[in-house]
Formats: C-alpha cells, sequence, structure tokens
C-alpha cells in the first residue's frame, strides 16, 4: 500500500491557490491518551488545520522544550507505542481525510526496523515523517524505503545552516522543509523574528518545495507574521499547552479546537 504523499503535496498547492499558508499543527501521539490524542487530532482538523504532525513520544526528545516533554513523558508513562503512533495516524486520516505526519527522532524507528515502520505508516495512510535528527548523509536507507511507499522525507533546516548545506538537505527531502525559526527547542516565543523570513529566503533559493515554519508560533498575529513569507506555519507547543492548561478532557479539546480556528484565520491575514 502507498502512503500519502501526494495528498500532503496537494494540501500545501490547495493553500498556495487560496493565497495563504497552510497551517500544520503538531500533537504527540498518546497525549493525554491515546484515544484522547485521536480525538485532539480530530479536533484541531475541526478547527481549520490543513495538515497534522503526530509526534512520537521519546524519553530524550532533544530539540523539544519542557511542554511537549511533559506531554512526551505522561504518553510514555500511559504506554505508548509505535503501534498506538500508527493506530493514530490510521483513525485520524480516516476520520479527517487530511495529510498525517509522523514527527519522530531516529532511535525509535532504527530499533523498530526502518522497513517495517513505512510499510506500517504507509498502510496507516501516513503521508510521511519529519526527522529532526536523521543526518541526511546517512538517510540514504529511509528514503529509499519511504520512497517506495510513497512517503515525504521532512528535514529540518535552521538559521546556522549554511546555503551550502541548505542545498545539500533540500535536494534530497520531499514533502516540504521544515524551517526552525530559531535556535533551541521547541515552544512559543514573544516573537518569531528575522531569523525565520532570512532562513526561509535562503532555503527557496535551493529548492522549489514548499517551505514550513515551525517553533515559537502561538498565537493569530504570529501565525499572519509567518504566513506573509512561509508556506506553511507549523505550531506543536500552544496547542499541547491547550490540553495541559484544560481541567479535563473535553475542555482541552474545545481549546485545541477554538486555537486552530485563531490560528487558521492568522495564516488567512497574510
Amino acid at each position: 500500500m502507498s502512503g500519502n504523499v501526494e495528498l500532503l503535496s496537494s494540501a500545501l498547492a490547495q493553500a498556495k491557490a487560496e493565497n495563504r499558508a497552510a497551517l500544520i499543527a503538531y500533537l504527540p501521539a498518546g497525549f493525554p491518551t491515546v484515544d484522547g490524542g485521536i480525538e485532539a487530532v480530530k479536533a484541531v482538523v475541526a478547527g481549520g488545520a490543513d495538515i497534522v504532525e503526530v509526534g512520537l513520544p521519546h524519553s530524550d526528545p532533544v530539540l523539544d522544550g519542557p511542554v511537549i516533554q511533559t506531554a512526551d513523558d505522561i504518553a510514555l508513562r500511559g504506554g505508548v507505542k509505535i503501534a498506538d503512533v500508527m493506530r493514530t495516524v490510521r483513525e485520524a486520516h480516516e476520520a479527517t481525510g487530511v495529510p498525517i505526519l509522523v514527527m519522530t527522532y531516529w532511535n525509535p524507528i532504527d530499533r523498530y526496523g526502518v522497513e517495517r515502520f513505512t510499510a506500517e505508516l504507509a498502510e496507516a495512510g501516513g503521508a510521511g515523517c519529519i526527522l529532526p535528527d536523521l543526518p541526511v548523509q546517512e538517510s540514504a536507507l529511509w528514503r529509499e524505503h519511504a520512497d517506495k511507499h510513497g512517503l515525504a522525507t521532512v528535514f529540518v533546516v535552521a538559521p546556522s545552516s549554511k546555503d551550502e548545506r541548505l542545498a545539500t538537505i533540500t535536494a534530497v527531502g520531499s514533502g516540504f522543509v521544515y524551517a526552525a525559526s530559531l535556535m533551541g527547542v521547541t515552544g512559543t516565543r514573544a516573537s518569531v523574528g528575522e531569523q525565520a523570513q532570512d532562513l526561509v529566503l535562503r532555503t527557496r533559493a535551493t529548492t522549489e518545495l514548499p517551505v514550513c515554519v515551525g517553533l515559537g508560533v502561538s498565537n493569530a498575529g504570529q501565525a499572519a507574521e509567518v504566513a506573509g513569507f512561509a508556506d506553511g506555519v507549523i505550531v506543536g507547543s500552544a496547542f499541547v499547552k491547550a490540553i495541559l492548561d484544560a481541567p479535563d478532557e473535553a475542555a482541552g479539546l474545545a481549546a485545541v479546537r477554538s486555537l486552530a480556528g485563531e490560528l487558521a484565520e492568522g495564516v488567512r491575514k497574510r
């Protein structure tokens, strides 16, 4: 069975045709529970998210800030497994029809087996993977299996990436390029800054792939700012925080749906 890389491309193209950026929401699988995580994905899509990243919780999420680390810890203590991540992708995609990616560190895939992981993700209807810590020069095996199964390989670029390095990364990535707006870990920020715009411009000079910006966006104003220069706006910690701050699961779902609605308006005001 083939994955949904083409659905991902069409979702980004549709947003471009509407003269706006795509809204990409991140939520960890298994948080606050496996069932609750699936409902949260449905809620952000109902609110207006075009694409969803499902995080594979990791015990050492080096690129994630305290909010996502807290959610990962809750998921891991709840016993979340890769099978639960695949179930989240499958049920969320079947319910919403939007492209669902998995964001994961490399170690869990390496242990699970690349062929097994890519085959199961494609079978679940996944659109691909975001792999923040997989070096491009060590990615050939992953890309071979991802291509075979119709999955996107999304690499992350950072403000520190030199132009030559950007070209190397974008030459082998697919789906879109994830531009980290700043140096550091995930989390909400007071401003997203000029670094992100410069990075998008430099990345665009090397590729026809859409360039989507994450790290730091938490409100409609910031979403509108980033949408002014990026093809997609990625929001994670703000959604996770909305669930963490809610008094119960129903309130959490209402909060993420509402936040998605505000952000969806933001990306339309570029």
